[in-house]
């Protein structure tokens, strides 16, 4: 994650987090936790592959008419639970396709927050109603992330697959803050709507979005098979940060965050840009970025579990050779902490592993070699190139 916000009030935040790396997950605020050196991994669970929408980008492949046959039962969905509480993991975040469709989600919400973890909501939004969105409440879900595609309804209906995604997706920001529950924006960001960008930022602060969070394309899913129709070029990628730091800049940090996900060499954007601008704040800001110790955080402090029980590095490495594991085999705790898991190991050391330009790179300390999911569908390898990689081999960013 490129964490932009923290970045730009960086001097404040530094020694909060040095306070946090070893403190018990419940005394650590959210946005630290990414920090912590002792907690296990933030887990996505892909409890259902079931989803009322069918989006063009879509990592899961998820959609109308899709079986429930595979998924865990419940019985097992609570065992799994209880191994994540025992291991320790800071936040579980309920994914899908879309989450609400799985009838026992709130008796599984209820049951992580008994076991003391923190939990999340990923959703299209389009079924939250009033009473929905006190039924999330009222099982401890701690913060709601809500799929928006565009500023405009045509937009984010187009990428939805449905006339009245917008609009529900926008009531259901309503529904949720008269039940009291923290909201946020995710965008996935491609040709066809990152000239809506500086528009969507500013129809999320009117909503009270507090978190707004930029995806870029991976290919996995129908992702993959719109990745090189979709992707941004180095000129549209770049454009696009530079807006989120301008209104990183504008908007009040206690009001929103700002962040970037999938792509850890936008750290590098965001440094270049505080140091154009002299910022007093640059120096705090590459120091919580090196505290990471390489960008991707896949496999390390991330991990997917997907509705079968299937264990990937992170929710886009969906590749059969990326396959860490299945709950049902083994418990995730035991896999999570076997030092000889081959796939896991990969991940683990794959600063040693690149080869190309991130090899060589003066920001590889930082960025960790960006998005090994993108380098292994461009190159077949997982040591290649990320292809979404706009900073040449010196550790500069690439001029147009």
């Amino acid at each position: 994650m490129n964490r932009i916000t923290q970045c730009l009030h960086g001097r404040g935040t530094v020694s909060a987090v040095t306070r946090s790396r070893h403190a018990a997950v419940s005394d650590v605020p959210g946005g630290h936790l990414a920090y912590r050196e002792t907690a296990g991994p933030v887990v996505f669970w892909n409890i259902t592959n079931r989803c009322n929408l069918s989006c063009s980008h879509c990592y899961g492949g998820s959609g109308p008419g899709t079986g429930k046959d595979a998924e865990l039962t419940t019985a097992e969905a609570f065992d799994l639970i209880d191994d994540l509480a025992g291991l320790g993991v800071p936040v579980l975040l309920f994914t899908g396709g879309e989450p609400l469709l799985r009838e026992d989600f709130f008796d599984l919400a209820a049951h992580a927050v008994s076991a003391g973890i923190r939990t999340a909501l990923s959703t299209n939004g389009t079924l939250i109603t009033a009473g929905i969105a006190r039924k999330i409440r009222d099982a401890g879900i701690g913060y709601v992330g809500i799929s928006l595609d565009g500023a405009r309804p045509e937009t984010h209906n187009r990428f939805r697959g449905d006339t009245e995604a917008f609009s529900r997706a926008i009531e259901a920001f309503t529904h949720c803050s008269d039940a009291g529950i923290r909201c946020g924006v995710r965008v996935t960001l491609t040709r066809e709507n990152a000239g809506e960008l500086a528009d969507l930022i500013d129809l999320s602060n009117r909503i009270g979005a507090s978190r707004f969070c930029l995806y870029w394309l991976v290919p996995s899913g129908r992702g993959l098979d719109s990745y090189e129709r979709l992707q941004l070029d180095r000129d549209q990628a770049q454009t696009a940060l530079e807006v989120m730091f301008r209104k990183a800049q504008e908007i009040e940090p206690e009001r929103m965050e700002f962040l970037t996900v999938d792509a850890p060499q936008d750290c590098v954007s965001t440094l270049a840009l505080m140091e154009r601008e002299n910022s007093p704040d640059r120096d705090a800001a590459r120091s919580l970025i090196a505290s990471l110790k390489g960008g991707c955080s896949a496999g390390v402090r991330v991990a997917d579990i997907d509705p079968s029980g299937n264990i990937w590095p992170c929710q886009f490495a969906r590749d059969p050779a990326f396959l860490v594991g299945n709950v049902r085999l083994r418990r995730f705790s035991e896999t999570w902490s076997d030092p000889e898991n081959a796939v896991l190991g990969m991940f683990r050391r794959k600063t040693t592993l690149l080869a190309g330009k991130c090899r060589e790179c003066g920001f590889l300390d930082i960025c960790g070699g960006g998005c090994r999911v993108r380098a292994f569908a461009a190159t077949g390898e997982f040591s290649g190139t990320d292809p979404f990689c706009f900073v040449d081999e010196t550790g500069r960013e690439k001029q147009s």
